[in-house]
Formats: C-alpha cells, sequence, structure tokens
C-alpha cells in the first residue's frame, strides 16, 4: 500500500462528499435510538456510515473497514488483517443532535507493523466549518480551509504562557485538577466532539486534550497520526504510553491525554514521562 497525495486527495474528497450529506441532515427531525452503551445513534450516523464504506471500498477493495456503527468483528478476524480504514461517520452525535455545530468525520488508515497496528493516514472534516485536518506518515500534516491549505506546524513550549487545556465538560476538569502542577497557570476550553477537541490541539489553539471516560479507537486514530506528524503525541493516560489500536477484542481506548508537543516539561505539568510513538 502505497501512500500517495492523489489517495489522500481521494480521501479528502470521500469525507467533503459525506460531509454534504450529514448537513443534509441537519435540519431535519432525526430518528434517535440508543446504543447498548447508552449513547445515541441516528439515521444520519447510518446513513453516512453506509456511504463511507461503500466510498472507501471502491477505492481500496483490498482493505477492510472496521466503523464505529459496524465493529462487530472478532479480534481472531481482526488480527489477520495488513490494512484496515477505522472510521467514525458522525463523531459528536450528541453535538449533532443539540446543534452545536461541533461534530466531524473522522477516517483513519491503519497498517500492520512490528510494534502492532498504527495509524498511517488521517482525515478529520469538521463539515460545518468548511475545515480538514489530514495527514499522511512521513508527509506532515495540513489544515484545508475555503481561504487554503496550512502546514500544521510543531510548537515549542513556553512554561511562561497559560496551558490550555480541552476537555468536554467541567466534570472532566474538576477530575484533573489533582495532576496539575501549582506552578502553572491554566485555561479550560469546553468543546464537543472528540475529533474536533483535537483539531483544537492540532491548530494550537489548546495545548493538550485530556479524555477521562470512554471513547471507541475509531475516535482517536485519525487525531494520532495528525499530532504525530505535527510533532505532538496522544498518550495513555495512566500508563504513559502511546495509544495501540486493534490489539484487544474490546474497542475500547483508556483515559488519554493529546498534546500539541513533546518537550520534556509536560513532565512537570502532568507528571507524564512523554515518551515518543
Amino acid at each position: 500500500m502505497q501512500l500517495t497525495q492523489n489517495l489522500i486527495s481521494e480521501v479528502i474528497d470521500i469525507a467533503e462528499q459525506a460531509g454534504q450529506l450529514l448537513l443534509t441532515f441537519y435540519s431535519k427531525s432525526l430518528h434517535i435510538q440508543k446504543k447498548q452503551d447508552h449513547t445515541p445513534v441516528t439515521d444520519a450516523d447510518l446513513c453516512v456510515n453506509q456511504f463511507l464504506t461503500a466510498q472507501l471500498s471502491k477505492l481500496t477493495p483490498d482493505i477492510p473497514i472496521l466503523s464505529e456503527e459496524s465493529c462487530d468483528i472478532s479480534l481472531n478476524e481482526r488480527q489477520n488483517w495488513s490494512y484496515y480504514w477505522l472510521i467514525d461517520p458522525l463523531d459528536g452525535t450528541q453535538q449533532f443532535i443539540d446543534h452545536t455545530g461541533h461534530f466531524g468525520i473522522l477516517i483513519a488508515l491503519l497498517q500492520k507493523t512490528d510494534l502492532g497496528f498504527r495509524p498511517i493516514l488521517g482525515v478529520i472534516h469538521a463539515p460545518l466549518f468548511g475545515k480538514f485536518y489530514y495527514a499522511m506518515k512521513g508527509h506532515g500534516a495540513f489544515k484545508k480551509t475555503p481561504q487554503g491549505v496550512s502546514p500544521l506546524l510543531p510548537k515549542k513550549f513556553d512554561p511562561n504562557a497559560v496551558i490550555k487545556i480541552t476537555a468536554g465538560s467541567i466534570s472532566t476538569w474538576k477530575k484533573l485538577l489533582p495532576y496539575l502542577s501549582a506552578n502553572f497557570r491554566y485555561e479550560f476550553i469546553p468543546y464537543g466532539s472528540s475529533g474536533l477537541k483535537a483539531t483544537l490541539v492540532a491548530d494550537d489553539i489548546a495545548d493538550c486534550y485530556v479524555r477521562i471516560g470512554q471513547t471507541g479507537e475509531w475516535d482517536t486514530a485519525a487525531a494520532d497520526i495528525i499530532l504525530q506528524e505535527k510533532g505532538g503525541v496522544i498518550l495513555d493516560f495512566h500508563q504513559h504510553t502511546p495509544l495501540t489500536y486493534n490489539q484487544r477484542e474490546s474497542l475500547i481506548n483508556p483515559d488519554f491525554i493529546m498534546l500539541n508537543n513533546q518537550d520534556e516539561a509536560w513532565k512537570q505539568i502532568f507528571n507524564i514521562p512523554i515518551k515518543n510513538s
């Protein structure tokens, strides 16, 4: 499997079409169901899932697809894959239902390596804002808006600046307080879907995103490669190691932290030893 500019362009086009389809549901009355984990799923999730699955299958017929909405595939089968697509057709379903605008489409391509499965291509699309964040392994990370394309560049850590932390709720912020050093100043940025919080980190609007609570591997894979190519990292919040993919029967992530750089100073803030992924 070769990573080419044509491949990432095709995936961005597919994400854009999926976003347009998603927006056709945005002003409609949605049929909402509850999944087994008690999270909502709508007809928008299912329709966009079907579209993405069809388009990615057409683009790469030999590469299997794992999606939040169709993830009932055993580890025994998944372990035999060399590559696979990992998608979330509507990241932030509750945000979509609530019309906050903070929802996105996440697409990642993962490859089996000696260290396990690793993301090698990722696209995060925020349809309502017309934004795309994308990366391929070894090719850098980029942001695309209606105004053009710009690289997502490494950020140097500034110990004198306010550390900006994004999370989903005030309750998460309160859980974080015991972990934070009193030697720094902090600002909390509440935001919507997991994927879009990752874009705040990629954009240096936030320095880090901390998630204490359940997410799926589809919530982080695209952000993982984007942050790697920018010079950042995603770590298991408690084990301080890079997230793993397709190594367990469960596809649920541990608590994690996304950082926009890998400066050793993060050890002083969270007492987390930064390890390169």
